[in-house]
């Protein structure tokens, strides 16, 4: 209430649909998703965690977050590339993060294969961002699941080495990191 006995209430954001269904669907929402995020270990942990995304609900991952930053070194390039069969053991035994051995190895590998990079890892990702306009999706149904962008960074990055990367989980990545602006037209979030 203010001095003037008006009352005050917050002003209700509008969000993508999604970004309402849980607590920490709406930080991510609010925060991170669809922001430019650079740098090859900030890019290396989302790709990682797309990764593990595939199959899952996205809401697994985030709550599983911090076990996989502490379970894999931070997402560091340099060090999670060291990690020894022993280290993939340790993982498979850790309950704090989603155990799946395939993708477990394909993190390590996809580490190996982003040091083998000349031009690093947010260089090359960056260079799949389109640079058109787009038209803003209106509605939920209107975001695609991939994009001609994301299908030929998936080729790139499979070419270069990487699994665990199809157009699907490089157009996610590209949502996420914000080289695609896909919050519906109605959302606060959405960049004119």
């Amino acid at each position: 209430m203010s001095a003037a006995g008006v009352t005050v209430r917050a002003v209700e954001l509008i969000r993508c649909a999604w970004g309402d269904s849980a607590p920490e669907y709406v930080a991510y929402h609010d925060e991170e998703w669809g922001t430019p995020l650079h740098g090859d270990d900030a890019l290396f942990e989302r790709l990682c965690l797309e990764a593990f995304q595939s199959g899952l609900s996205w809401i697994t991952i985030l709550r599983k977050r911090a076990a996989f930053r502490a379970a894999f070194a931070g997402f560091a390039v340099d060090a999670v590339a060291d990690f020894t069969e022993e280290d993939q053991a340790r993982l498979m035994a850790d309950a704090g993060i989603v155990r799946n051995r395939a993708k477990i190895a394909a993190v390590v590998r996809n580490a190996r294969s982003a040091q083998d990079l000349p031009e690093g890892l947010s260089a090359l990702l960056w260079s799949f961002a389109p640079t058109a306009p787009r038209p803003r999706p209106a509605t939920l149904a209107d975001v695609p699941a991939t994009s001609p962008e994301s299908v030929a960074m998936a080729k790139e990055l499979k070419r270069r080495g990487f699994v665990f990367v199809g157009p699907t989980t490089a157009y996610a990545l590209m949502q996420a990191t914000g080289m695609v602006d896909d919050h519906v037209a109605t959302c606060f979030r959405a960049r004119t």
